[in-house]
């Protein structure tokens, strides 16, 4: 089974959601990298449930960072950060009776029965903490470099957000990290709460779209082919269970443009290179080209629900009807939004490493 992503810097990831706990372990990270606890805390809470329209299932993430920082600081040897689940109610799952959209069936088939089945295992949403809490040390480390990431939810069922404005980037990025609510503009907000408030009394779930910027990545970085940013950031953020689409930039709207529509013009711009529009997401040839960075990630409806849904047990091997119980999110979109983050920062952390050398970050 694996579980790391990674080049130059390494995460793997480890767990079971209703398991003693889940975690990450971060290894080729420089020495010197400042490890605040109050930023871990801060993107553990913007991921952890708030309201009606997150799952009743609460957590207090106390977090151990149990090697690889000392005094403050990373020492360059492997970071293990173990977050202690707290507060399950395994009984709430029966083995053979395949979710539908869930991984029980397949797991099953790739590990033969041996599986943790109990709230989706390692299949879980849960062990995304893992990942906040590892963007809590490269996060910070690229804001030190200029480097800013944000994620807003760009739709929701019919309801769309202002998009990401390239004259306002940074300050967006900014509002979004005090935000209660990841969206750009507040009224839009309200209206997403009401979408997926409904879908909650129709013991239904609702699924949308997340839009992510990077500001401030200096051209150059990212590797033609299969290393391309495009590539390495929709291997990332594919291995969330949730996501099911990814486009960067215009995206599948080029499919309706002509070149002499849509093609980024470049011009000089108080001495720096820059592109008139930027519908390819700030990216040619798979290499950063100044622009800020943006891709926008469909994310599916979360599968429990209190619904009857047709079904099988697998263990009987016959036709079968499911009424989930548990604990789950009517949507998963408004808590997705700080994994992104998170996990685009180890991202563009391991190319810089990888572009610049180990102590780059530091």
């Amino acid at each position: 089974m694996k579980n790391t992503i990674g080049n130059s810097i390494t995460l793997t990831l480890f767990g079971e959601s209703h398991g003693p706990a889940v975690g990450v372990v971060i290894d080729g990270i420089a020495p010197g990298l400042e490890v605040k606890d109050d930023v871990i805390s801060a993107l553990l809470a913007r991921r952890r449930p708030s309201s009606l329209m997150d799952t009743p299932r609460q957590e207090k993430d106390a977090y151990q960072i149990l090697s690889g920082v000392f005094n403050g600081k990373t020492t360059g040897t492997p970071i293990c950060i173990s977050i202690p689940n707290e507060n399950t109610k395994s009984g709430d799952y029966n083995y053979g009776l395949a979710r539908p959209s869930h991984a029980d069936y397949t797991a099953n088939c790739k590990y033969h029965g041996f599986e943790d089945y109990r709230g989706g295992g390692h299949f879980s949403g849960r062990i995304t903490a893992a990942l906040v809490a590892a963007g809590g040390i490269f996060i910070p480390a690229l804001e030190k470099h200029g480097i800013k990431i944000g994620t807003h939810i760009l739709q929701c069922k019919d309801v769309n957000d202002d998009s990401f404005d390239a004259a306002n980037i940074e300050k967006q990025i900014d509002s979004l990290k005090t935000s209660n609510f990841p969206v750009l503009n507040n009224a839009k907000g309200e209206d997403i709460s009401k979408v997926i408030l409904a879908a909650r009394e129709n013991c239904d779930s609702v699924g949308g779209i997340t839009q992510t910027a990077i500001s401030g990545l200096m051209a150059g970085v990212g590797e033609p082919w299969f290393d391309s940013i495009e590539s390495l950031l929709s291997h990332a953020m594919f291995s969330l269970g949730g996501v099911k689409g990814i486009e960067f930039g215009k995206g599948f709207g080029f499919a309706n443009e002509n070149a002499s529509s849509c093609n980024d013009a470049f011009r000089l711009a108080d001495g720096k290179v820059v592109t008139k529009t930027n519908n390819n997401g700030g990216i040619n040839g798979g290499i950063s080209n100044g622009m800020p960075v943006l891709f926008q990630c469909a994310v599916k409806p979360t599968p429990s629900i209190a619904q009857p849904q047709d079904t099988i047990n697998f263990c009987k091997n016959e036709n079968a009807e499911i009424k989930i119980q548990g604990r789950h999110d009517p949507a998963i979109i408004r808590r997705i939004c700080p994994v992104i983050d998170c996990l685009t920062a180890f991202v563009i952390s391991d190319l810089l490493t990888q572009r610049f050398g180990t102590d780059f970050l530091a």
